[in-house]
C-alpha cells in the first residue's frame, strides 16, 4: 500500500492506499494496529475497490497533536478530506474491532454517503460496562489511570476472575496481553481516553442503516470470546437489509482469505 498524509488542523493523519476499482473503501483498524494489515484486502477486492485505510490517534504513523479527545466530528472532517483527494462523494465503510465502533459513529455522520457497511467483529455493538465506566464517569477514568502505573490489583482481580471461571480462559489471554507491560497499558489509557466520546447510537444508526437502506455485513469469528457473533444477531433487527457471517475463526479476522470472502457477499 502507498502511504499519503492528510493536514488536519494541527495534526497529520496518516493513511495507506491500493486498488484501482471505481468504488472507494475507507478501512478503519483495531486497537494498537495500523494501515497494514489491509494490504491482505488487495488481491481479491483491489479490482473493484480502491481501498483506503487510515492510521488513527495514537496508532501507525499518525501524529495527533490537538491536545483533546478526537470526537465525531473529527473523524467525520478526516474522511471528507479523504473524499475529496479522491474525487467521489459516495464510499464504502470497513472497520474492525474498535474500528468497528468508530465505523458505527461515521455512519451517524455520513449515512446517506455510505454504500456499504462491512463491520469485522465489531466493537460498539453492544454496551460494555467497564468500557462506559472507565471512559464516562469521573471515579472511572480515576480508577483506570491508576491502574495504568499501579496494576497489581488489576492483574488479582483479573486472575482471580479466572480461576473463579467467571472470566473464559480467551478474554483472560487478551486482557493479560493487553496490559502486561507498561507500554501497553498506556496504550490503552491514551486511546481509551482520547476517545472516551465515540460513543455509538445504536439507535439511530439502525434508523439510518433502514432510511438509506445500505447493505451492512457483519463478520465474526467463531471462537472470538471478545466480540462474540451473538452482538451481531441482536444488532440486526430486520429492518435495514444485510447479513452476518461466522467464520471458523477468532478475533484476527483480517487473513489473506478475507477479501475473497467480502467478495462473496457484496
Amino acid at each position: 500500500m502507498q502511504s499519503f498524509y492528510l493536514p488536519y488542523q494541527n495534526s497529520r493523519i496518516h493513511g495507506a492506499i491500493a486498488g484501482k476499482g471505481d468504488d472507494l473503501l475507507v478501512c478503519l483498524h483495531g486497537f494498537g494496529e495500523s494501515t497494514l494489515p489491509f494490504s491482505r484486502l488487495a488481491p481479491a477486492l483491489g479490482d473493484v475497490f480502491t481501498i483506503v485505510a487510515l492510521d488513527l490517534p495514537f496508532h501507525g504513523k499518525t501524529v495527533w497533536q490537538e491536545n483533546r479527545p478526537f470526537e465525531k466530528e473529527d473523524l467525520h472532517a478526516i474522511v471528507n478530506l479523504l473524499l475529496k483527494t479522491q474525487n467521489k462523494t459516495v464510499f464504502s465503510l470497513l472497520g474492525y474491532s474498535m474500528g468497528g465502533r468508530l465505523a458505527l459513529c461515521l455512519t451517524e455522520k455520513m449515512a446517506p454517503q455510505i454504500r456499504e457497511l462491512i463491520l469485522l467483529a465489531a466493537d460498539g455493538l453492544s454496551e460494555n460496562p467497564w468500557h462506559y465506566f472507565v471512559t464516562q464517569t469521573r471515579i472511572g477514568h480515576r480508577l483506570f489511570k491508576h491502574i495504568t502505573y499501579h496494576p497489581g490489583f488489576y492483574f488479582w482481580l483479573l486472575n482471580t476472575g479466572n480461576k473463579l471461571k467467571l472470566i473464559n480462559n480467551s478474554l483472560h489471554r487478551f486482557a493479560n496481553n493487553s496490559m502486561n507491560t507498561p507500554e501497553k497499558r498506556e496504550l490503552v489509557f491514551n486511546v481509551w481516553t482520547i476517545m472516551a466520546h465515540m460513543m455509538p447510537d445504536r439507535t439511530l444508526i439502525r434508523q439510518l442503516l433502514a432510511q438509506y437502506r445500505i447493505h451492512t455485513l457483519l463478520i465474526f469469528g467463531k471462537y472470538d470470546r471478545v466480540i462474540p457473533s451473538t452482538l451481531g444477531v441482536r444488532f440486526m433487527n430486520g429492518t435495514f437489509p444485510g447479513e452476518t457471517l461466522v467464520l471458523d475463526k477468532g478475533h484476527q479476522l483480517l487473513t489473506e482469505d478475507l477479501g475473497e470472502i467480502i467478495l462473496d457477499k457484496i
